[in-house]
């Protein structure tokens, strides 16, 4: 996507790919700030004040994240809260509630939830401030940061996920994922429709990942743990947000979300050495069956290839779709990821080599011809 020329490429877009007329490819960035709507203050006015009809506590608006959810900020009675604005229609606020009470229960830290109103979609939560891990992010936090993290994935790992109901990241839900890259990236975002033997090798490809994702162990995975959901928090402790969407999934998802971050890079090398810890503290702390080290890595790998497929399916359509075009500037980074995976397994593993070379020379060019691709700093060509 341009940023200067929105509606040419709107224009573009509906032509080439119809099926996208059904969203509303007009509306400004989601996430800009914006009023609370009347009946979600007066329901928090019920919640903190009730019967005091003179009393309006004044709720902030904050910047949204990735989803349809808005967000407010107040204070009462000397107290912060946030309030939540989550839309039944888009956002599956009874999952949260359970997500959040079973995280609670194993020793993950959580907002507490103060009160819930499902069928308008409001929630009152714990406010854990502004302090996300990713700004705090440098070469000589790094190590600390990321082993309170490793703590928490061993409590994530901890969780039983037969009894807990969460639904399970099975094939149907990882091959929709890996869809998003031809239908948002590919098509809509660079107008490249694929010929029948790309599909056919993209298929080859998205196989084996999807074998090796189910080869591992369930687990349960937050499928966004990264440093923007992150919260530093006193004590030194992590806390953990935006966990709606947790599944039963493969052992490697979350340590990898966390190690290839879409919004922070590291030394190749350096991620593979705290994946080498990580698998070396499931080893001596949990009761899943862990394989060898190079299984584990090539797990690590091959999972973190179908997230990034994802991802820039899922970046391009925030944009396409929702309008947040911000998301572009992290695709060089998302890209950079791709191609690593690509390029170590090439040697061995013929789909891997197809796909790197159809990438370099036919998705490449598209991508160094959009001003997010030439970004100083990418590598994506």
């Amino acid at each position: 996507m341009r940023f200067g020329a929105f509606a040419r490429d709107k224009t573009r877009i509906l032509k080439h790919r119809p099926e996208l007329v059904r969203y509303n490819l007009n509306r400004r960035n989601a996430l800009v700030p914006h009023a609370a709507p009347p009946p979600l203050e007066s329901w928090v006015r019920s919640i903190l004040a009730p019967g005091q009809s003179r009393s309006h506590p004044q709720l902030m608006p904050l910047a949204g994240d990735a989803s349809g959810r808005s967000y407010f900020r107040l204070r009462s009675a000397g107290r912060g809260y946030i309030v939540a604005h989550a839309p039944p229609e888009t956002e599956n606020n009874a999952a949260f509630i359970a997500v959040r009470a079973l995280l609670d229960r194993a020793g993950v830290r959580v907002p507490a939830l103060f009160a819930s109103n499902l069928e308008q979609g409001y929630l009152l939560l714990e406010d854990l401030g502004d302090d996300t891990l990713l700004p705090a992010l440098d070469a000589d936090t790094v190590d600390g940061y990321y082993s309170l993290a490793f703590e928490l994935l061993l409590r994530f790992v901890a969780i039983d996920t037969g009894e807990c109901g969460l639904p399970a990241y099975d094939e149907a839900l990882l091959r929709e994922e890996l869809s998003r890259f031809d239908t948002w990236f590919l098509r809509g975002l660079l107008d490249y429709s694929p010929t029948t033997a790309e599909r056919d090798m993209l298929e080859a490809l998205y196989t084996a990942l999807v074998q090796s994702a189910l080869a591992q162990p369930r687990v349960f995975v937050h499928r966004d743990f990264h440093s923007r959901n992150l919260m530093l928090h006193g004590g030194g402790r992590l806390a953990v947000i935006d966990f709606q969407d947790a599944v039963a999934g493969p052992l490697t998802y979350d340590l990898v979300s966390v190690l290839r971050d879409c919004y922070v890079r590291w030394p190749a090398e350096r991620v593979r050495e705290w994946a080498g810890q990580y698998w070396y503290m499931l080893q001596q702390a949990t009761p899943v069956a862990v394989p060898d080290h190079a299984t584990f890595q090539r797990w690590f790998d091959w999972m973190g290839l179908q997230r990034h497929f994802k991802v820039l399916g899922t970046f391009a359509r925030l944009s396409l779709r929702d309008g947040r075009a911000a998301y572009l500037a992290d695709l060089p980074r998302v890209i950079d990821y791709t191609l690593e995976v690509l390029a170590r397994y090439a040697p061995e593993e013929p789909a891997f080599a197809d796909c790197l070379d159809w990438y370099r020379r036919c998705v490449a060019p598209a991508v160094a011809r959009e001003p997010w691709g030439r970004q100083p700093g990418s590598q994506s060509s």
